[in-house]
């Protein structure tokens, strides 16, 4: 039998455990752009409820520490990998509410709604990912005999290792880079950090970890960061589509997402006590609809008109030198509270990193800018402070990366205004979006049509290899030039304007029209004028080329091609 002060002890060790070892977790490297560290996201997430675990008496139950923690969680969620694992601690308590102590089963249930919830919330998953090790180790709690949580956990923590160690054979990148996964290698060892006080060992000690060196591209390639292996899958059907269905009682949400699946793709349901936040990419919205409404009634509906997108880039936050000290300057955002405006029908949160990036969307109307973006993620609560500062009926949201946009959505659900947000993937997209809203249209439609906009953006980067990798069939050495158009690397050099000029070149079609060239932070003004013209003497043409001084680390220039 495990009290709450166990069950709370046993957070925190794991707490403690992944915080120690973040560095390795980071070092699982896959793509070579620096740019992620999943060790480091998993610690914050799960680090967030460690002051409020610490407030808990001895004599709390494990309702009162599994909720406490779940909660604190899902407000510090960074990244994908700390969502995911905020949403495993979701399951947690939602299993074990109003319980004052826990038996093995239990505890084994516990971890089955976990993984339930998590699923739930993301996209169909690629197998070899942290899904798939909670789920094997799951499926191996519920499947034992085991009467005492010391012996459950064994059994958990070996069928998980089991399936971590087969993660390269279901995931060809992390065979070719010799890793495993990022993810699930960092949620065993928070549950290794667990198992320590269940054995009765005591609690895994916090130790004082060095951060790892802050790098400017200055120094490209002396550093090695990880990726977060949430893979996005290619598009297939048409229009993605979003709403709310306020249930009605007894309302079974899950044959509503069994028929989401069965007739579109991309799904993801976030469920709460009466709301189910629905996420589907379709060929026919109205068909979804119509289902969806024998469930309750619906609201805050988003139809966007996709275009097929290929993302095969894998990142995950890594802050730099000179963005960190420029943040630290600054003592980062307070944003203050501010009650609804009814005579304010919009307003705008977006992330952004570098000063230049943050004066461009506050120029574009943008209310709020929120600090991160390539290399830092910010927490749920940090993008639902932003939202809470904007005083107007309906906010919209740009995260302007792919590793946000489930932080973001976490944020919309806790906010106490209408929230709409805005899967844009890349600042060029959230830039694009921006200038194409309407004021005088409905939030709906501008959500579809700022979305639509944003997506006929073609994206560059150009930046350095953290190490020596082979990706894509390209042999790419430490410190080499890599440029990347929409996601993929595609030609690596020594030349940071030539490989530039070149990128622009390649991406330009028959109908372009206007080439934004965003230097970044590492690349002084006037180099970044001569080779903006550059670009405009190779691109040739009629078309419009501009440069803004982003002030971004990581890349040394975006290249947006409209």
């Amino acid at each position: 039998m495990m009290n709450g002060k166990t069950l709370r002890d046993a957070i925190l060790s794991g707490a403690n455990n992944i915080a120690n070892q973040r560095t390795r977790v980071d070092e699982l490297n896959v793509f070579p752009v620096p740019d992620g560290d999943t060790g480091t996201n998993m610690s914050m997430t799960i680090g967030a409820a460690t002051q409020e675990l610490q407030a808990l008496p001895d004599s709390c139950t494990v309702a009162e520490a599994s909720k406490v923690a779940a909660s604190a969680m899902l407000r510090g969620a960074r990244g994908n990998s700390g969502v995911i694992t905020s949403l495993l601690f979701r399951g947690f308590s939602k299993a074990l509410q109003g319980k004052q102590t826990a038996e093995a089963a239990d505890l084994a249930k516990a971890l089955q709604m976990g993984v339930e919830a998590a699923y739930k919330a993301v996209m169909k998953p690629t197998e070899g990912t942290i899904l798939t090790v909670t789920r094997l180790a799951a499926e191996a709690a519920a499947a034992s005999t085991a009467t005492e949580v010391p012996a459950l956990w064994a059994e958990l923590m070996a069928a998980g290792q089991a399936a971590l160690e087969d993660t390269p054979n279901l995931l060809p990148v992390l065979k070719k880079a010799g890793v495993v996964d990022a993810g699930g290698q960092g949620i065993l060892i928070v549950f290794e950090g667990m198992q320590q006080v269940f054995e009765g060992r005591g609690m895994v000690k916090s130790e004082e970890v060095a951060p790892k060196p802050k790098l400017s591209s200055d120094a490209a390639g002396k550093g090695v960061f990880t990726d977060d292996l949430m893979k996005v899958e290619d598009i297939k059907n048409g229009y993605c589509t979003q709403f709310l269905v306020h249930k009605d009682p007894g309302a079974s949400i899950a044959k509503l997402r069994a028929f989401l699946e069965s007739n579109g793709d991309s799904v993801v349901v976030i469920e709460d006590d009466d709301v189910a936040n629905c996420h589907v990419h379709t060929a026919d919205p109205g068909v979804m609809l119509s289902e969806a409404i024998k469930y309750g009634y619906l609201t805050n509906f988003k139809i966007e008109n996709m275009h097929e997108q290929f993302l095969a880039r894998q990142k995950q936050g890594k802050g730099l030198e000179k963005q960190a000290a420029a943040e630290e300057k600054a003592g980062g955002e307070e944003f203050v509270y501010a009650a609804v405006d009814p005579e304010r029908p919009y307003g705008f949160v977006a992330v952004a990193a570098g000063e230049g990036l943050r004066a461009v969307f506050s120029d574009l109307g943008v209310d709020a800018v929120v600090s991160g973006g390539q290399t830092m993620n910010p927490a749920t609560e940090d993008i639902l402070a932003a939202i809470q500062s904007v005083p107007a009926q309906t906010v919209l949201v740009l995260p302007n990366n792919k590793n946000i946009i489930m932080a973001a959505e976490q944020a919309q659900k806790l906010a106490d205004r209408k929230v709409l947000v805005l899967p844009t993937r890349t600042v060029p997209q959230g830039m694009t979006a921006m200038l194409n809203f309407d004021p005088e249209a409905t939030p709906d439609d501008n959500a579809v049509n700022m979305m639509a906009a944003a997506e006929k953006v073609a994206t560059g980067l150009v930046t350095y290899a953290a190490r020596d990798s082979e990706f894509d069939g390209k042999t790419i050495k430490k410190g080499e030039i890599m440029a990347l158009e929409n996601g993929k690397i595609v030609s690596t050099g020594s030349d940071i304007t030539k490989m530039t000029y070149r990128l622009a070149r390649s991406m330009k079609k028959k109908d372009t029209q206007f080439i934004t060239v965003i230097s970044g932070c590492d690349v002084s003004n006037e180099e970044a004028e001569r080779t903006a013209e550059l670009v405009k003497a190779k691109c040739g043409g009629n078309i419009e080329v501009s440069h803004i001084n982003g002030g971004q680390p990581v890349y040394y220039y975006m290249i947006s091609v409209e």
